[in-house]
Formats: C-alpha cells, structure tokens, sequence
C-alpha cells in the first residue's frame, strides 16, 4: 500500500482571503491526498519551513493579491536552497495570463485560474508526483 501524496497549500503575502485555498484543500483531501494548509499571511520562508518539516511532495501557493511575481518565485528558489527541488510548486489565484510564463520559468509548475475544476488539479498532480511507498 503506497502512502498518499502530501500537499502543503499556503497563502503567502498579505492576502486576507482563504476561500479558494480552502476549497482546493478540501478538494484535494477528499480526493486522497493528505493535506496541510499553514494559513493566511505565510512569509515565503515559513511556506519553505512548513513544506521542509512537513516533507510534503507539493506546495499550492493562492495569490489573490498580486504579489505573485515576487512571493511565488522567492518560495521556489528557498525550497531548491533547502535542497527540495524535487517539490512540485503549484500556484493558484489571480495572475494573469501574462505573467505565467515568467512564473513558469522561474520554477512554478503550473498555474490554475479562479474556476479549475479541483478534478483538473487532482489530475495534474497525479501525472506529476508518484505516491510515495
């Protein structure tokens, strides 16, 4: 029997709004995955130090705020500095189109708009991340 996939999802910067990342998190979970949520107002060094503690295979990051292109890239480049570049880093939220590339290049796997379906994210993450044994 495999162990499921652990997802951390956090909300990094000032954003006070969690609805949507709540409801991945629940999506998430009761699709199998175990699931750790750290919260509003993450820093992205306490994501990194949750996702490190919590040895988690995957951290969503929902950005309502649109601080996107500083927070999500600085979480990537702390996670391959505490040598866990085998974390998926997922984003979600409020970015436009025309910032995903950039994103993308700076490690950020995949980006889902307001609206996925959570079975679209549940998919990705499963074509991406084996369960660990």
């Amino acid at each position: 029997m495999s162990l499921p996939i652990r997802v951390l999802i956090a909300k990094p910067g000032l954003d006070g709004h969690d609805r949507g990342a709540k409801v991945v998190a629940r999506g998430l979970r009761d699709a199998g995955f175990e699931v750790i949520y750290t919260g509003l107002h993450q820093t992205p060094q306490q994501i990194v130090r949750a996702a490190v503690d919590e040895d988690v295979q995957v951290v969503g990051l929902s950005v309502l705020s649109g601080a996107h292109n500083h927070l999500l890239p600085a979480v990537v480049r702390l996670l391959r500095e505490a040598g866990r570049e085998d974390v998926l880093v997922l984003a979600g939220g409020i970015i436009p189109e025309s910032d995903v590339p950039p994103l993308m290049d700076a490690g950020v796997a995949m980006v889902f708009p307001p609206g996925t379906p959570i079975g679209d994210i549940v998919a990705a993450i499963h074509a991406k991340v084996k369960p660990r044994w």
